[in-house]
């Protein structure tokens, strides 16, 4: 397993334990794609693709080979312009103004483990992995033009990445146009259905599918953000695929900016399938000498339904994306204050809140947006990061000290990237933001976006931030993004220069991230961004979870959280109780409800407990006290996904601890019906011959539970739901 090369026949397997990806370089020059699913023995054929002369509308670029047409081929990594009329992974304007590259196979290499993207999150390698990295390099000797194509095989994880590495050996300048990561040309493949993950904000991640029928679809983000509308996941399932049977081809971009996904069927029945950076936005001057590296993509093939893909992906994200002190750590459960108070608090309304949540067993005080600069309303002081003295007389130090007091933890929100038109940072620096000359610089929430690609606004930052961290003793941080971009330029890049902006904003947020979270390694960073505006593999390398949404209704977060959980697992999702009627859509759902959803990710309070009742208060600590006992098997655990919300008047869900002895089924019943049965669920995934005991002391067999299923307690009213906990004891 790993990766294989005939030199013979000059083709490549690549092989996980149950994938397989085969390549071949025809005419010792044109890189064939020529499998990608179930893992298979290397095919005994001489080609791997079907090679014949077609019609004249599928032109020859090889005038001795009729056979050979682009148009046909099922190629690795499509460039433009030479008989390939599907779009091409990649293009490029060359000095003499001409868009044609034609790279042909050079050279190869094999190697263990994986090297990292400088300056870029990406998927990474321990010494003890079995971890083979391909690199295949492609020459354009007419101009110069090397691409290399990276493939990393996590044959243990099921998983293959790839990325693309162009350099320039010529002496004249290139303009990269498109640079995709990601190219697969299925030979004649057309009966799938394209799954995407869409919404928009304060719902976010909701499940798509679609027949692709014969034509081109096209899932992006052109907002300089991954975003709320769609998520850089593109799927494609075959006829009769379910949660737990049937085949899936999955791709999932690492990058926080604009990403395209596109998938297409050319006349002849292929289907292409492609991932990487927007070229809305996009394009990059490469100089002689310099290179360029894409995002990475990490790609999943699964043949036991999208359960299947989700757990490759939970798997490979939590062991081989997130890092860090709290990688693998259980996280606290938290009280934040903004639904309570938004920006009208002081220091003693905190620490009521502080005083109330440590009796319920509450262990991280998180300080929301309002306590810097001249900030009462969201119309000024971003930028301005030093603590408003008349809010908080004591400072962050007395807030934090005496939630320690407590035994809590104390946690803090930022908005790094923003700055207020009205603050004192503005007014200093008013080109730091990003912005056209002679424009209007549209605001979003009365704010503008620093220029991320700028070493002075990150140093700035960098200062500022640490300077207020280490003020006090801040075991958390929430970093908010809370607009898109506009008006896309940058004061100090070139004319020729300027669609390089957004995608160095990128980079320029990822090595701010890099410093701030490395120089604070013990701090537990959230992303945010409107919510779920940037929930992506991107960000996770650095933070390692994420404000899922800013809707906290627990009737929509059964949607979102169940979209979500199809890439990333439930230990990077931030949930949260909150009050009723919900504050986004004015319902009014049970507190049980309310806190059994939020217990299905990273528990957190968003309300203001003074208000609760004696008998509220005693509930809200009876979920405290279960939560912290399934804490582990919730957020350490395993992953399966049982009845959908989006087909079904119920969800249910279920969790399994590592070490298999631990099951915690969580079933939500969405509306009454008159004269309905009472429901029954059959589990999955569980030890066929294993005995399982309720809290009741009732023990059923696995097979049972799988099988003949679970009888649930009595529903009653809408919205009402059951957790279940289950023990092996044999």
């Amino acid at each position: 397993m790993g990766v294989s090369f005939n030199q013979d026949r000059k083709q490549f397997h690549l092989s996980t334990i149950n994938t397989s990806y085969l390549m071949e370089v025809v005419l010792d020059r044109h890189l064939v794609h020529g499998y990608w699913g179930k893992r298979i023995h290397t095919p005994d054929l001489k080609c791997f693709v079907d090679l014949y002369e077609v019609c004249s509308f599928s032109p020859n670029p090889e005038k001795n080979h009729k056979s050979i047409s682009f148009d046909t081929m099922p190629r690795e990594y499509p460039d433009y312009g030479r008989s390939d009329y599907q779009s091409p992974a990649f293009e490029v304007r060359l000095e003499d103004g001409s868009h044609v590259c034609a790279p042909v196979y050079k050279s190869h290499r094999i190697y263990k483990g994986k090297e990292g993207i400088e300056g870029m999150p990406s998927l990474y390698a321990c010494e003890d992995d079995v971890v083979e990295t391909l690199e295949i390099s492609l020459v354009d000797d007419l101009f110069g033009l090397e691409v290399i194509l990276h493939y990393s095989v996590y044959e243990a994880y099921d998983v293959i990445t790839r990325r693309v590495t162009f350099v320039n050996r010529g002496n004249g300048s290139i303009q990269l146009k498109k640079a995709l990561s990601a190219n697969v040309d299925f030979y004649q493949n057309h009966d799938f259905e394209l799954m995407n993950l869409y919404g928009g904000w304060a719902r976010e991640r909701h499940i798509s599918k679609i027949p692709i029928g014969h034509s081109t679809h096209v899932v992006d983000s052109k907002r300089g953000a991954s975003s709320h509308e769609q998520n850089p996941f593109i799927a494609l399932l075959g006829p009769k695929t379910t949660e737990h049977v049937g085949e899936v081809y999955a791709m999932n971009l690492i990058y926080s900016g604009s990403f395209m996904g596109e998938v297409s069927v050319n006349s002849y029945g292929g289907t292409r399938m492609q991932m990487g950076m927007n070229t809305i936005d996009f394009e990059w001057d490469l100089l002689p000498s310099t290179s360029f590296d894409t995002p990475e993509v990490v790609m999943v093939y699964s043949h036991e339904g999208l359960n299947g893909m989700s757990k490759i992906f939970h798997k490979i994200y939590k062991d081989r994306l997130c890092r860090g002190h709290w990688q693998d750590k259980v996280r606290p459960i938290r009280i934040n204050n903004w639904e309570a108070t938004y920006f009208d608090f002081d220091e003693q309304k905190i620490k009521t809140l502080i005083d109330e949540s440590a009796n319920l067993g509450i262990e991280l005080m998180v300080l929301d947006d309002g306590w810097f600069g001249q900030r009462d309303s969201d119309s000024s002081g971003l930028g301005d990061w030093f603590v408003n003295k008349e809010k908080l007389p004591g400072g962050l130090e007395a807030l934090a000290d005496y939630a320690n007091e407590k035994g809590m933890d104390f946690g803090l929100w930022f908005e790094p990237e923003m700055v207020s038109p009205d603050s004192a940072l503005y007014k200093k620096h008013p080109n730091w933001c990003l912005h056209v000359p002679n424009r209007d610089r549209s605001e979003a929430r009365n704010q503008l976006i620093l220029d991320m690609g700028r070493a002075d606004v990150r140093n700035y930052l960098f200062s500022a931030l640490s300077q207020v961290l280490k003020s006090a003793s801040i075991r958390y941080v929430k970093w908010d993004m809370n607009r898109n971009m506009t008006e896309v330029g940058s004061a100090i890049l070139a004319t020729n220069k300027q669609k390089e902006t957004s995608h160095r904003y990128i980079l320029g947020l990822y090595n701010l991230l890099d410093k701030i979270t490395k120089a604070f390694p013990d701090i537990l960073f959230e992303s945010c961004s409107g919510g779920g505006g940037r929930f992506d593999p991107g960000m996770l390398y650095y933070m390692p979870q994420t404000w899922t949404s800013d809707d906290t209704d627990s009737y929509e977060r059964l949607k979102i959280q169940w979209g979500t959980s199809m890439l990333y697992p439930p230990i990077t999702m931030g949930a949260h109780v909150s009050e009723i009627p919900n504050h986004q859509v004015m319902r009014m759902t049970p507190l049980h409800t309310r806190a059994y959803v939020a217990m299905a990710a990273n528990l957190g309070f968003e309300l203001d407990l003074t208000k609760l009742s004696d008998e509220e208060k005693s509930v809200v600590k009876s979920h405290i006290d279960q939560y912290k006992r399934i804490r582990k098997t919730v957020q350490l655990g395993e992953f399966y996904r049982l009845i959908s919300p989006y087909e079904n008047n119920c969800t249910a869900w279920m969790f399994q601890s590592k070490d298999k002895n631990q099951v915690v089924l969580f079933y939500y019943r969405h509306l009454a019906k008159p004269n309905d049965l009472e429901p029954k669920i059959k589990l999955h995934y569980l030890d066929p011959e294993g005995l399982y005991r309720l809290e009741d002391g009732q023990q059923f067999y696995g097979d049972t539970l799988m099988n003949f299923g679970l009888r649930l307690p009595t529903m009653t009213g809408d919205f009402d739901s059951v957790m279940v906990i289950l023990d092996k004891v044999k």
